[in-house]
């Protein structure tokens, strides 16, 4: 018998920019998202930790990328999103999958995550297969700019909202108090055995780094849920023996300041992957 490959825990996910990803497959007006989750990162976890035909849930969802890489691979997707405007871009990128041949189906609810049992139909408690998400985190890696000649660079589409409310723009206490309500509604949610994905990196606030993977493992575990695996989704694409780097003019900028302050900093070249399970009992 041959041996089978070992599973790896680098997964190889920006062979592309985050731009050629999501071209054919999402509308334009997807580029306005300030922190949208690489489609490659969703495709591998969508992959490894389900099958066709099983219910995948992401309580904040976005512009829907979870939700439209769930139906191409033949799975039923759930979203739930706070703001309006994303909650309807993301029924019109999966409306738009199913045109390029999506199969599975995608419902997407306008609500706020925390009450997830109670915005979810009371009959999908304990049948979803894997829920995948990516908290809102610091600000710093996220936005676009546009070049203003001999007037340097105009920031857009930078910030999740302006209702003061969202949990991108809260304080990190209040932001884990509402991640802890969340994840228990996920727990709720999970069918026995079930998965847990949240993709995160480290980030500073005012120089101080900020370990966002090490919290969220604490809130999970107090929800229940079993840390499973960690793994490293690559910010960066590989050519051979080289490394490929996609920053984002904001990394570039942040990591160019605290330079020439004499901080060491350097860019960030993966995000966490940690998956949580639910028990069988």
């Amino acid at each position: 018998m041959a041996d089978q490959p070992l599973p790896l825990s680098v997964w190889p996910t920006a062979q592309q920019p985050a731009s050629a990803q999501r071209t054919g497959w999402y509308l334009p007006g997807s580029t306005a998202h300030p922190a949208k989750m690489l489609p490659a990162i969703a495709r591998h976890a969508i992959t490894a930790y389900s099958h066709p035909g099983d219910l995948v849930l992401d309580p904040m969802c976005g512009i829907g990328t979870t939700l439209v890489e769930a139906i191409l691979l033949g799975r039923h997707a759930i979203g739930v999103e706070l703001e309006p405007r994303w909650a309807e871009l993301a029924r019109a990128n999966t409306a738009y999958a199913r045109t390029q041949g999506a199969t599975g189906t995608a419902r997407v609810i306008a609500g706020d995550a925390r009450q997830l049992p109670s915005l979810l139909d009371a009959g999908l408690a304990g049948r979803v297969a894997l829920i995948l998400t990516s908290p809102p985190y610091g600000s710093s890696v996220h936005g676009q700019v546009t070049a203003r000649p001999g007037q340097g660079v105009a920031k857009y589409h930078n910030t999740y909202s302006p209702d003061p409310a969202n949990l991108g723009r809260v304080t990190q206490a209040t932001l884990l108090d509402a991640l802890g309500e969340i994840l228990a509604g996920c727990h709720t949610s999970l069918r026995p055995g079930g998965l847990l994905v949240l993709t995160a990196r480290p980030y500073r606030h005012r120089e101080r780094l900020v370990d966002l993977p090490g919290q969220l493992t604490r809130v999970a575990e107090a929800a229940g849920l079993v840390l499973y695996e960690r793994n490293a989704a690559l910010l960066v694409g590989l050519r051979g023996e080289r490394l490929v780097p996609r920053p984002s003019f904001f990394q570039l900028d942040r990591v160019r300041k605290a330079r020439a302050r004499g901080l060491p900093l350097r860019i960030i070249a993966h995000e966490d992957v940690l998956v949580f399970r639910r028990d069988t009992g």
